[in-house]
């Protein structure tokens, strides 16, 4: 049996998922019953900065610091709360949301565009950088 296409997966989840535009996250960031988390791995969010208020849970990480019962459950996990997730272009951040879904989140979306389709239409960008102590070293 052959491999399935990555990309034909994340477009097969992005009809059961809620995705959102740009507009539309600008409409909930600032929402204190909504959790805008940056799924990217720390040296992107380094690199290229985040957006502002985001928490940053990688997705290597996702579903063991959302689970209540693993020992690195973060506590701005809750149930009940909107969770929406971004990576760079939409297609981590949307197999993201199916696993939380899967789960048993059940108000959980993504951004579309991810953070590329953020940085593209000119919003504003937190610089990580300047707070992380995580830093790129260069190749000497």
């Amino acid at each position: 049996m052959p491999i399935k296409r990555i990309f034909g997966i994340v477009e097969d989840v992005k009809k059961h998922i809620e995705n959102l535009s740009i507009e539309q996250l600008k409409a909930e960031l600032g929402d204190p019953e909504t959790l805008v988390a940056d799924i990217r791995e720390i040296q992107e969010r380094v690199d290229l900065g985040t957006i502002p208020g985001s928490k940053h849970a990688p997705r290597g990480m996702l579903e063991f610091w959302a689970d209540p019962q693993s020992p690195y459950y973060r506590d701005w996990f809750e149930q009940d709360k909107r969770i929406v997730l971004f990576c760079a272009g939409g297609g981590r951040s949307a197999l993201a949301a199916r696993a939380l879904m899967d789960m048993g989140f059940t108000n959980v979306a993504h951004v579309e565009p991810g953070f590329t389709g953020w940085q593209e239409a000119g919003e504003e960008i937190e610089d990580v950088s300047a707070t992380s102590r995580w830093v790129r070293r260069e190749n000497r």
